[in-house]
């Protein structure tokens, strides 16, 4: 036993060894994770030896003001096991191609002489071949192939796509570019330089909060977390901080101490709950209802009988509610209408941009005034009057807005208003006064008025006006919500007073933090805005402490300005085409085939506009330049400049007027209006840093059948109910995509589903930039060693692409190519004052006017040979016409300049001239923080000072502290770094401050991108107000029996149905680090699915049981985990589980899918709207959501297991 004795030994203690050697390392290199985490913790990655040994989280965050906790401890379980991925057996080594498309490509290529492009050209007309290839998708048979082959066939497909359907059939989706911006920048850089399309992605999530740009022009804006310290009442729904926001969270905790009261709304007792100070179990999908209830008690008892000083004067200010509504007469009634616009008075009839210039009353001489702000004054040519100041933007005056005529008015109209919960319809008196227009005498009520009758405020006026809080049959009272949430009315009544008292005592210092569990709803839009107005009307927005906070994705790419024109090569291309994905997954996948009328499970008035199809909408508004859809049109795009010339067209212009001629008379079609024709196909994918085909594909199953033409678990059919404008085809086509290249650097569901998967650097192995919603720093992700095996760098691979490509065209595509790309009306330009009113040109109700009543088109010259060059070269563009975002602009001629010259900075010989190289990803990242306000202190006064400007305000100030700063990616590995308050974003920071949202708008009276300006409670546009959601109403989750999620299922026998919810997941980011072994330990081996106690017993699933998830959609195969925390009627699958652990499914006899395997997606047809005020497209900023939290399933026990 001598020898424990030596083990234990005191005097030599080599136990310890082991230890010491594990924990040894040669270096640290500073990083973090691109998982869409939000949480862009800065991390220690040590290594041993040229191997990654061991993580752990950096403690050298800068402190922020005094009265702030610091950021640390920053960091999580998952971020700590990142390094298992390095080295793990799901780590893609090599490049990898379907053997069965080699095979028939080597075989083509022979038989051309050894000719790639004729060899792919090939086999594409050779239908057998192409199917069969298809076909193998998904079940394995991949084989090892060298990088020259692969990047080959890569490059023959891309040249052979442009030259024989254009290059407007090249596709590419990755995911949340501030996870690792340089990353997605290789991608989207080389698709804007070929002409193909960037799919987005914040709304194919669903993680986009389309009420932000309804009432903030906004796509998201956000505090970042330390500011959740300063609120007093936090209301959490749908954000289980502790799961999702896990780095963060210590600020929530930390605020409890401070005094702040937390409150979580939740159907399940999920984790955060543990935090609260009180938890509301409302039923699934109907906090809407709670927070209507809420707001009426605070309209009733702050606003109209206390009239709380701090809640009307800042109602008063920032919100529109002083703006005054035209009422339209129906029968024996009137109907809330448009927004009444200066130009309809005599005397303004002919001022500049008076369609987008509205009126308030000066309560001091009772005379209409055009407050400065609105949309007209953003876009008028003098500048100068966009901003908050309560004057009259035409005479200077100053004026004191009528916020309600209940004391003053020409009379009481009885007025329309639907609640869609009850399906009721009330009569509520108004009043109004009538003004003189150029049209006629008009009655016109306050915003504020409409609001007081829509949400049930009885004022003393006649009307279907509530008795009092316990009238249950009338909208929106405390009663009336119990119908729906399941609360008593005396939470909600209790609430309403601690939220409000709150609000008035701390000057706005309320917060709602929500996510997805509110977001992934089919009327997720209304949830959120039913809680913006609460926020509003109690002044707790603009405010530290207050604010919707929306944090799902990690959204926030600080660096916009710069990055976004390197990223879409706006410094050689004059336009950039980004396609909104859920709408062209809804048309290309098929997936309208199976959908109906929206009308079915969408409580809509009858009109002409919602009695449409979707995908008829959705082609309107294609047409009338709201959307874009690529491919564009029937031919190819290339081709039509040659025909355009051989009829004569010379110049630009000539050609898009030809081309505009060809579109209305029908002799060349958009490409939407027939989507399921051959000539109208996406032909090529490329993913990158994202799980398209399976962890963001709603209705995946059907991608899998109509886009790869491989096995499919879906049983639907299609829905009675067809199209008639877009052309329906008796046989919808099977495999449309030609070729699926997707980069990865783990082999999950969408990499098995890929005919080409190139390993791809993780995020110890590469140059990177991170950003998040959560603080305020940019992090680097730092090499820390090399990419293992043959991955290499998104970046690179690109490069590699982009060469392929351009030596290809060399022998196959010289020749110069002139192309024209439609793109749509654009948010923060000009084009969203474009229609005043919805007249559609393709009916003859207009001229096609392109840019105006039609989408604009703008020539582009393309030489494919020249690709790799301009790739990797940083031209000319940006320093000619300048940077900026979100509505803001600078010029950089000195900063390129200096590029060009400067040692700091490489240089490569473009032509006869010397331009700054790009060539490396560092160089990449120095030149995105050298161009942008955020990272150069220089540029953010001059964008200050541009401001200044447009607004007439003093803002530069806002910069000077920080005019010196410059920083690069050497000063961001050393340590975090904050970036400037910058113009681009709508908080301030100065001075430690923490970021809030807004809060810019409310201090400095700088709009919101909005039509008046001003925080929207009202939205006027045509196609709300036919959907009947211009005021803030509830409209209940749709049920399971119109959805379309169980039509066929039921044929074989009526069963419970659950709705089934995806939560993000505690042990996983998304399908990031789900299956590793620590995590599936945790997890009972798969995503399990989360049954009620109750609904197992009926069903006889007890836990731990295998079981079925399963509906027409498609099928999920997972253990059951029965809980008392789950409500009955619901299940929960977290999302992302991967097929590569999931068996075999009893009912399809195929291997079960994952939680999106059960979903189709359903888009709402009112977000299609374009070209007016901030209804207007802009990239993952307008558009449909992909939701999937009002699905149904079944849920069945397994007899036999098979994997």
């Amino acid at each position: 036993m001598s020898w424990i004795e030596d083990i234990i030994s005191p005097k030599t203690r080599k136990w310890e060894e082991f230890y010491r050697n594990r924990f040894q390392h040669d270096r640290i290199v500073r990083s973090t994770h691109g998982v869409n985490c939000t949480g862009g913790c800065s991390w220690q990655i040590h290594v041993k030896d040229g191997i990654v040994v061991w993580e752990t989280q950096q403690l050298d965050y800068p402190l922020l003001e005094d009265s702030l906790p610091p950021y640390e401890p920053r960091g999580c379980q998952r971020g700590i096991s990142y390094s298992w991925y390095l080295y793990s057996p799901l780590r893609i080594k090599y490049p990898l191609i379907r053997g069965t498309l080699l095979d028939f490509y080597r075989e083509e290529k022979k038989n051309a002489g050894g000719d790639p492009l004729k060899a792919w050209e090939n086999l594409q007309n050779n239908k057998e071949k192409r199917k069969r290839y298809q076909w193998a998708g998904g079940k394995g048979g991949f084989r090892r192939i060298l990088g020259g082959e692969v990047v080959e066939i890569m490059g023959g497909g891309n040249i052979y796509t442009a030259k024989k359907h254009g290059p407007d059939r090249v596709a590419g989706f990755s995911p949340i570019p501030a996870m690792s911006m340089l990353s997605y920048a290789a991608g989207a850089r080389f698709l804007q330089l070929f002409g193909g399309f960037n799919l987005s992605f914040y709304d194919w999530y669903c993680d986009l909060p389309t009420h932000f740009p309804e009432m903030w022009g906004e796509q998201t804006d956000v505090c970042e977390s330390a500011d959740w310290y300063n609120s007093k009442l936090i209301a959490d729904m749908g954000a289980c901080l502790n799961m999702t926001r896990t780095p963060d969270c210590h600020f929530f905790a930390e605020s409890r101490h401070n005094g702040t009261k937390a409150v979580v709304f939740s159907p399940d007792f999920s984790q955060v709950c543990k935090y609260a100070d009180q938890w509301v179990p409302v039923h699934p999908g109907t906090d809407n209802a709670f927070w209507m209830a809420v707001t009426h008690i605070i309209l009733k008892e702050y606003h109209h009988e206390k009239q709380i000083p701090y809640f009307i004067n800042y109602t008063k200010q920032y919100t529109d509610s002083p703006y005054l509504v035209k009422l339209e007469k129906e029968g024996d009634h009137f109907k809330p209408g448009r927004l009444i616009h200066a130009n309809e008075l005599a005397e303004w009839k002919d001022i500049e941009n008076g369609d987008w210039k509205f009126l308030n009353i000066d309560a001091k001489t009772g005379n209409f005034v055009s407050p400065k702000g609105s949309m007209g004054y953003r876009w008028d040519k003098a500048g100068g009057r966009w901003n908050m100041k309560l004057e009259c933007g035409e005479t200077d005056k100053s004026f004191d807005p009528v916020l309600t005529m209940l004391n003053q008015n020409d009379g009481v109209l009885q007025t329309e208003f639907i609640e869609y919960g009850l399906n009721k319809t009330f009569l509520r008196g108004v009043p109004v006064k009538y003004v003189d227009t150029v049209n006629g005498k008009v009655p016109v009520a306050t915003i504020y008025d409409l609001l007081m009758g829509q949400y049930g405020v009885d004022r003393g006026l006649a009307g279907d006006y509530p008795k009092d809080y316990t009238d249950k049959d009338a909208s929106y009272t405390p009663a009336w919500q119990e119908i729906f949430t399941g609360i008593d009315s005396k939470t909600v009544i209790q609430f309403a007073h601690e939220w409000s008292n709150t609000a008035e005592v701390t000057k706005g210092k309320c917060m709602v933090i929500v996510g997805a569990g509110i977001n992934h709803w089919y009327h997720a839009n209304l949830i959120y805005r039913s809680a913006a107005m609460a926020l509003a009307l109690c002044g707790c927005v603009g405010v530290n402490g207050g604010g919707l906070n929306h944090y799902v994705g990690q959204e926030k790419l600080a660096p916009v300005d710069s990055w976004g024109a390197i990223t879409f090569a706006k410094d050689w291309v004059p336009t950039a085409s980004l396609q909104q994905a859920p709408l062209w997954h809804y048309i290309n996948t098929c997936q309208y085939r199976y959908d109906g009328f929206h009308w079915h499970y969408n409580p809509v008035p009858d009109n002409e506009w919602t009695k449409k199809h979707t995908a008829d909408t959705i082609f309107t508004a294609v047409r009338n330049g709201w959307m874009p859809y690529y491919p564009q049109f029937n031919k190819n795009p290339l081709n039509l400049h040659k025909e355009a010339a051989a009829a004569g067209a010379k110049t630009n212009e000539e050609f898009i007027n030809w081309t505009v001629e060809q579109l209305k008379n029908r002799k060349l079609e958009f490409s939407i209006n027939d989507p399921e024709s051959e000539d109208n196909f996406p032909r090529v994918w490329y993913i990158w840093r994202g799980n398209a085909i399976h962890g963001s594909m709603k209705g995946h199953e059907y991608a899998f059948k109509h886009y790869l033409g491989t096995h499919t678990n879906a049983i639907a059919t299609d829905a009675d109910d067809k199209t008639e404008v877009v052309k329906w085809h008796d046989i919808a086509p099977v495999g449309k995509m030609d070729l699926v290249v997707d980069l990865n650097f783990r082999m999950d569901s969408s990499a098995l589903y890929s005919d080409i998967v190139l390993p791809a650097a993780s995020w110890y192995e590469k140059t990177d930039l991170n950003s998040t919603d959560l603080h305020s720093f940019i992090h680097p992700l730092g090499q820390a060693v090399a990419p293992v095996w043959e991955s290499k760098t998104d970046w690179d691979i690109f490069k590699l692409i982009t060469k392929a490509t351009s030596e290809l065209a060399k022998t196959h595509f010289s020749e110069l190519q002139t192309d024209i790309v439609m793109t749509p009306l654009s948010h923060d330009s000009k084009d969203e004052i474009s229609q005043p009113n919805i007249k559609d040109w393709f009916k003859g109700e207009c001229e096609p006017v392109p840019g105006k009543s039609m989408p604009k088109f703008t020539v582009v010259t393309r030489d494919y040979t020249q690709l790799y060059e301009k790739f990797i070269t940083l031209g000319e563009g940006i320093r000619e016409k300048g940077l900026g975002a979100h509505g803001n602009h600078y010029f950089c001629q000195e900063e390129y300049d200096e590029m060009c010259v400067s040692h700091h900075f490489p240089k490569r010989k473009y032509g006869d001239k010397v331009l700054p190289s790009i060539q490396e990803d560092e160089w990449a990242a120095n030149a995105v923080l050298h161009l942008s306000t955020l990272a150069n202190g220089k540029l953010n006064v001059e964008a200050y000072k541009n401001m200044e400007k447009k607004t007439g305000l003093v803002l530069a100030d806002l910069g000077e502290g920080s005019k010196d700063l410059r920083l690069r990616y050497t000063d961001l590995s050393a340590q975090p770094r904050r970036y400037n308050t910058s113009p681009l974003w709508s908080g301030l920071m100065n001075n430690g401050r923490a970021y809030a949202a807004y809060t810019y708008n409310v201090e400095r009276l700088v709009p919101w991108r909005t039509l008046t300006g001003r925080q929207h409670f009202y939205l006027d546009q045509e196609l709300y107000i036919a959907y009947g959601e211009h005021l803030p109403t509830y409209k209940p989750a749709p049920r399971p029996e119109v959805y379309g999620d169980l039509r066929e299922t039921w044929k074989k026998g009526k069963a419970l149905a659950l709705n089934y919810i995806t939560p993000h997941g505690k042990w996983h980011i998304h399908s990031t680090y789900m299956e590793n072994l620590r995590m599936l330990t945790l997890s009972r081996g798969i995503e399990p699915c989360w049954l009620s106690e109750v609904d197992a017993e009926t069903l006889g699933i007890k836990d731990n049981d295998w079981v079925e998830v399963h509906n027409d959609h498609g099928v999920y195969v997972t253990r059951a985990v029965v809980s008392s925390r789950i409500a009955p009627g619901m299940c929960i699958v977290y999302h992302v589980p991967e097929r590569t652990i999931v068996p075999k499914s009893q009912l399809r006899g195929r291997r079960g899918g994952g939680h999106n395997s059960v979903t189709r997606t359903h888009l709402k047809p009112n977000y299609l709207n374009g070209g007016y005020g901030q209804f207007s497209y802009h990239f993952n900023y307008w558009g449909p959501i992909a939701p999937n939290r009002d699905s149904y399933v079944i849920v069945q026990k397994m007899e036999k297991l098979e994997w």
